[in-house]
């Protein structure tokens, strides 16, 4: 995930949009806070998606002479993967908010560290306010003999001087508490993947990475990559204002999950199925908790036209519950419950977007959305300046529509009783293989204007 590569001329854009939106209206609210807050603890592991290792010998081998591709790809049948050479790229980072003020930073990423599969990331930045945060990853490492497994590590730390939390009020799941405080929080977590040796996994772990090559269908004995994982983590949130609430988390999560796209980045069939089982540790006087989630999207192609390169209808559909969540701890006399920022939410980058960042915790929680998403065949962007510097392969443009509910029972009729939408549009372009996206979204009073990496599912 080269972001960072491109995170210069992220912060053009999030700033000059900014910027036009609070001209036109004062309901627009840039979230590039809750942005920097969330978007190492709660996104996704990096991953790299390599060329099929065909295409890797014709990328690599096409400058040179015939006795010479032979030669390569001879030695790479017999090696079974591609070689390919680190790639590190290191760049500032510049940016202002309201609560943050001026912050400076750096991020550094290398590219095949160490192995064709594997990346490493480095992040660091710092505020006129004096917070700060800090994060380094390393992921799809490989241990020698052990083909189908991949191991990955992520430490995150942050503190905010002005940091934005919602905290449930009572027994309302719904009915939340916007507060601003000095945080501090960070997390470490350890992922360890078994890539089961059927369809896209039966030449191992690292090929699995590779760009689909075969036709989509819905056997997983023959189509997508199944992994089975297990993530120990150790997560914190200590506020000021409120130091008597439950300040860390701890456990496993084991995830199952069957990715079935034909792409990550710019999916126009196929789908993926994810369950994760999260079992939270005791620490101190804080009880075992349990809470399960269950994710299912599936993409339909609706063809393309002389306007659209393709035309693509997505779909997602989440529910989650903590089953332990009235049950009592009969020593402590305390609820088996994790602590809200551990624990089910909606709200933020991914689900809910026209609310903040986790603004709605509770028991259960239930989201649908539905995007309808255009390749446009005119991409004036490789010939823009700042864009000209870097790969744009395509931009895309979506609508998108969501609804969705937490509440403190698992029923469906309380989960779809009142429930939150949001609606707005979207811009996105793959930069280095990387998917940015600037989701406009209004839900609620106000409108949030998110600037992400990866697509939301």
């Amino acid at each position: 995930m080269q972001l960072y590569k491109s995170a210069i001329m992220i912060y053009c854009v999030v700033l000059s949009v900014s910027a036009v939106a609070g001209t036109t209206t004062s309901q627009v609210k840039p979230n590039q806070t809750s942005m920097i807050q969330t978007v190492a603890s709660e996104g996704p592991v990096v991953s790299v998606e390599l060329p099929s290792e065909k295409d890797a010998v014709e990328l690599t081998s096409s400058e040179q002479s015939s006795p010479q591709k032979e030669s390569l790809e001879k030695e790479s049948l017999e090696k079974g993967s591609p070689e390919y050479d680190p790639e590190f790229v290191a760049v500032p980072i510049v940016f202002s908010t309201e609560t943050l003020s001026t912050t400076f930073g750096a991020a550094g990423l290398v590219k095949h560290a160490g192995q064709a599969q594997a990346v490493a990331l480095g992040i660091g930045l710092y505020s006129a306010n004096d917070s700060w945060l800090t994060y380094a990853g390393f992921y799809n490492y490989q241990i020698p003999k052990l083909d189908q497994w991949l191991f990955s590590a992520e430490l995150f730390r942050g503190h905010y001087e002005q940091g934005i939390y919602y905290l449930p009020r009572a027994q309302q799941a719904n009915d939340a508490e916007r507060i601003v405080s000095v945080g501090d929080e960070g997390f470490s977590k350890l992922h360890i993947k078994y890539v089961l040796p059927i369809g896209g996994g039966a030449n191992g772990a690292a090929a699995s990475l590779a760009r689909k090559q075969n036709a989509i269908n819905w056997n997983p004995l023959e189509s997508g990559v199944t992994t089975l994982s297990l993530t120990p983590f150790n997560k914190y949130r200590e506020l000021e204002a409120l130091d008597y609430l439950p300040d860390e988390a701890r456990g496993f999560e084991f995830a199952l999950n069957w990715d079935n796209r034909d792409s990550a980045n710019n999916s126009t069939q196929g789908g993926e199925t994810s369950l994760t089982i999260t079992r939270g540790s005791e620490i101190n006087d804080d009880p075992n908790w349990l809470m399960w989630e269950f994710e299912q999207s599936a993409f339909f192609s609706l063809g393309s036209n002389s306007w659209f390169e393709a035309q693509v209808l997505a779909s997602n559909f989440y529910i989650a519950d903590t089953p332990s969540w009235n049950d009592v701890d009969h020593d402590s006399q305390t609820y088996q419950r994790p602590p809200s920022f551990a624990g089910v939410s909606l709200g933020g980058f991914d689900r809910l977007r026209g609310y903040d960042s986790k603004q709605f915790t509770g028991r259960s929680a239930v989201n649908y959305a539905v995007e309808y998403r255009v390749t446009p065949r005119w991409q004036p962007l490789q010939n823009l300046p700042v864009f000209n510097l870097y790969d744009v392969a395509w931009w895309q443009w979506a609508l998108l529509l969501e609804t969705g509910n937490v509440t403190d029972e698992f029923a469906l009729d309380s989960l779809h009783k009142d429930m939150k939408t949001s609606y707005g549009a979207s811009v996105r372009f793959e930069v280095e293989n990387i998917v940015i996206r600037g989701d406009f979204v209004t839900g609620g009073d106000e409108s949030q204007f998110w600037v992400m990496v990866n697509q939301p599912f």
